[in-house]
């Protein structure tokens, strides 16, 4: 799929000052630059996170309210159940909360509770309220979840159970009627960092309760593996508190792993290996998520609050059987829905997909939609039958706002929520054609031309000869990568093939290229099908990160090639 190139511009005065103040080279003072990052001491924080960077927790609203409701609990020997959702933010969050209160109080007196995925949906639901009043719980703390959830949280204080809502999704005017709610994202929240996943606000409600314990803070980071694997799942910004926690948590995961990480590492090959943030975001996040979207996702919070090993890589190959199912139902929809696109003209011509199947998985039909947008690159829903309904999850290209595109269509609809990049919804059976119409005619109206052509965004044009060691060394201290804070994008314009660039696997292409006297290695995964271009000779400019390669116990530089085309003179 052809791409447009973008290449990011930076104020060229802010980037020569760091390039004089750091003394390193200039294109990564550029880089830094378009991230904000203009002072030394802003270059500081950014290469070397403190965790005495982190704020107060009492600065967020309601803190002290939750810190003494919570300790009210303890006094009167109260029983508590952490509530969370199902995906990864959720069970780490329920998971380190439930491993603190267990340290600090009667561990008989602390239950978890994840919904079902299917049978309950997201949020607190009512099933567990109920569960919670059969077994004399009067203190919910909910995480990653409740700050949507009023008439169900007013309907738990009828029955005598307090709730406390630790949550990070944007409120609604009508607040739930809890003892207290941590949130940043509330107006009137002083917290000064707004971006928190819920398993941080979680973290930050136990530094509190720590404090007020009179325990020590080194106490709190014991779960930043965990925090820092919802941090990664999230996708929340790489900035700020976000960066300092997932710093010190990929620290953990090489270092000290928890037996559930540590455990999955083991079963997911990486034991030997160092991690990285995309370690967590590709091979154990989707771990996680598996158990939720395949059957149960409690059992990931009984491998994170599990001690002995033994035990928690029996979880952890259940999560690990879980995905291997997840992989497969992911793979063989996907290869259905494009069968469906590519059989029918129109389909093909739509400025968006819908696509339906009964007997789809639910679980993963959110995953084939983000793989659709592979291919066809466009607005896309994937729908299959759930009960007597049906119900499909969306997700958009950048810069579409697709959740007021739902909206547009609610007349065809049962319910649907969402955000601008992802959105969930149900309907009645004979609805399908008619939302899927309506759909398509509201994209069409509403979307720009160059918002179905992918964006390439580049950071910045260098020489192969800028890419040595001592460079790399720099690029790989910019991490953990995450939003607003990708991993560096790189151009290199008219560099030529050496004659040497081969197709592996069928598939890939193992480049070898060079400009003026250096050489210098490459990959690029699925580009066989382009491997013409180089074997013409012609001058190419080459899009691509910089990566270092172990081979034999030799470690060596080399591009990940992203995109490359034929140079414009």
């Amino acid at each position: 799929m052809e791409k447009r190139w973008h290449i990011l511009e930076a104020p060229e005065g802010k980037a020569a000052w760091l390039a004089n103040a750091l003394k390193i080279h200039p294109i990564l003072c550029k880089i830094l630059a378009q991230r904000g990052i203009e002072t030394y001491e802003e270059a500081r924080d950014y290469f070397r996170p403190q965790l005495s960077g982190l704020h107060d927790p009492f600065l967020m609203k309601d803190m002290t309210k939750a810190v003494q409701r919570i300790t009210a609990a303890f006094e009167k020997k109260e029983h508590i159940l952490v509530f969370g959702d199902y995906d990864v933010d959720g069970t780490t969050a329920v998971s380190c909360m439930f491993r603190f209160l267990q340290k600090v109080y009667i561990p008989e007196n602390i239950r978890f509770y994840i919904p079902h995925r299917y049978r309950e949906g997201y949020g607190v639901s009512k099933e567990g309220i109920e569960f919670a009043a059969k077994n004399n719980i009067t203190l919910i703390i909910a995480l990653d979840c409740g700050i949507k959830s009023a008439d169900l949280i007013g309907y738990a204080k009828l029955k005598g159970i307090d709730f406390i809502v630790c949550d990070h999704h944007l409120p609604d005017e009508n607040l739930p009627p809890a003892v207290a709610i941590l949130n940043p994202k509330q107006k009137d929240c002083p917290y000064p960092y707004k971006e928190l996943c819920g398993c941080c606000v979680g973290f930050k409600l136990i530094c509190a309760l720590s404090r007020r314990l009179g325990l020590s803070e080194n106490d709190c980071f014991n779960y930043l593996d965990l925090v820092a694997t919802a941090i990664a799942a999230d996708i929340v910004p790489m900035t700020g508190e976000n960066r300092i926690l997932a710093y010190y948590g990929v620290k953990q995961v090489n270092e000290n792993p928890s037996p559930g990480i540590k455990a999955l590492m083991e079963l997911s090959g990486l034991q030997k290996l160092e991690m990285h943030i995309n370690n967590l975001v590709f091979v154990i996040a989707p771990r996680i998520n598996a158990a939720g979207r395949m059957d149960d996702a409690r059992k990931a919070v009984q491998l994170f609050i599990e001690e002995d090993y033994a035990r928690a890589i029996e979880y952890a190959g259940m999560l690990h059987s879980d995905n291997d199912d997840r992989k497969e139902a992911d793979s063989s929809i996907t290869e259905q829905a494009l069968s469906i696109i590519e059989s029918d003209n129109i389909l093909i011509q739509r400025k968006t997909t819908v696509v339906y199947q009964p007997h789809w998985h639910k679980g993963v039909v959110g995953i084939v939609a983000s793989r659709l947008i592979e291919k066809y690159y466009r607005p896309t829903v994937v729908l299959t039958q759930s009960g007597e309904i049906v119900a499909g999850s969306a997700r958009s290209v950048p810069g579409f706002n697709l959740y007021e595109a739902i909206h547009a269509c609610r007349q065809h609809l049962l319910g649907y929520g969402g955000h601008f990049a992802a959105a969930g919804m149900t309907m009645l059976p004979g609805q399908v054609e008619a939302f899927s119409n309506k759909f398509e005619e509201v994209v069409t109206a509403q979307i720009k031309p160059t918002q179905l052509i992918p964006v390439l965004v580049i950071d910045a044009a260098i020489e192969l000869a800028d890419i040595k060691p001592v460079f790399y060394k720099i690029v790989s201290q910019m991490e953990p990568f995450g939003p607003e804070n990708l991993r560096p994008v790189f151009i290199c314009r008219n560099v030529t093939d050496t004659g040497y660039s081969k197709v592996v696997k069928e598939q890939h292409i193992k480049f070898s290229i060079k400009q003026n006297n250096t050489i210098i290695s490459g990959i690029g995964f699925n580009m066989a099908e382009r491997f013409g271009l180089l074997q013409s000779r012609q001058p190419i400019d080459i899009v691509f990160t910089i990566n270092e390669n172990e081979w034999n116990g030799e470690k060596s530089l080399q591009l990940k090639v992203i995109d490359f085309r034929l140079t414009v003179h």
